[in-house]
């Protein structure tokens, strides 16, 4: 089981926040975690760190003393992350419709690109290649590959309207102080017909209610826990149309005997309550 990276658990500047969704201001507890807490919005149902550290702090993080040993993860897990990433791909139909979206442009973006694995395949597949990486050492490493890796958060790049055909973001969304802010700017940035990919932990999968706050998911770096309905209002909130979403990962690695995590990955995916999901969306 590949362990999930967080920068440790410190004091830093926090501000209460609404709802990222619905900009409602009531909510109950939700996690207990080890330093922090999540909270859920009574509206919604999304679940928050609330109150929740500052952009600046945010971008610290990865820009720290830390920041080596997060390249050195990345780099030690890219082969693996890699494969998660074109296997989430798969499930989420992406070659049945790859043809069409480097018709439309052939342009992609992928938003917290890492150590450019993805986009190295990606190019290789003949698309024309943008990364976004705030973390510096990692935008540099990926640069040595020939990638056009920007280093500001979307929002900051200000491409122009319906740029991309496809637009990626694995493991990035709940890492962010406003992902709505960055999904209204997805959705200006695509093409009509451009499809988004979304790669996030699954609150609502078996393995978040069995651990609980011990969840491998609830960790200091992840600011928000979409669940499918959540992450599925706030892509509908901006315009966007859901296609398909799919989800894997019942029981995490030495959790159980391997023949009983076959079962429960089996069945995560079939019955949609695996530990991560990945949505696709389109821009109609």
């Amino acid at each position: 089981m590949i362990k999930t990276w967080s920068t440790s658990v410190v004091k830093e500047n926090t501000v209460h926040i609404p709802c990222n969704i619905c900009g409602g201001s009531n909510f109950i507890p939700s996690l207990k975690c080890e330093g922090f807490f999540y909270v859920k919005c009574k509206n919604c149902g999304l679940v928050q760190i609330n109150p929740q550290p500052k952009e600046d702090e945010i971008k610290k993080r990865y820009n720290s003393s830390q920041g080596n040993d997060y390249l050195s993860y990345e780099i030690a897990n890219e082969d693996s992350f890699l494969n998660l990433q074109l296997l989430a791909l798969k499930d989420a139909g992406f070659h049945s419709i790859e043809d069409n979206l480097l018709s439309i442009n052939g342009r992609a973006l992928d938003i917290g690109s890492a150590t450019g694995a993805l986009l190295s395949w990606l190019k290789n597949r003949n698309w024309e290649c943008t990364g976004i990486e705030i973390s510096q050492n990692q935008a540099e490493y990926a640069r040595k590959r020939n990638l056009d890796i920007k280093s500001k958060i979307l929002e900051e790049n200000n491409f122009p309207p319906n740029s991309f055909s496809l637009l990626h973001a694995s493991h990035l969304i709940e890492h962010l102080n406003n992902p709505a802010s960055l999904v209204r700017e997805a959705y200006r940035i695509l093409v009509p017909g451009g499809r988004l990919f979304i790669t996030t932990p699954n609150i609502s999968g078996f393995q978040s209610r069995l651990f609980g706050s011990s969840w491998r998911s609830a960790i200091f770096d992840h600011l928000y826990l979409f669940s499918k309905k959540t992450l599925s209002l706030l892509l509908k909130d901006s315009g966007f149309t859901i296609e398909k979403i799919s989800t894997w990962g019942g029981l995490a690695a030495g959790t159980a005997p391997l023949p009983i995590k076959r079962i429960f990955d089996k069945a995560a995916k079939a019955c949609g309550f695996g530990d991560v999901m990945i949505i696709r969306a389109v821009k109609t």
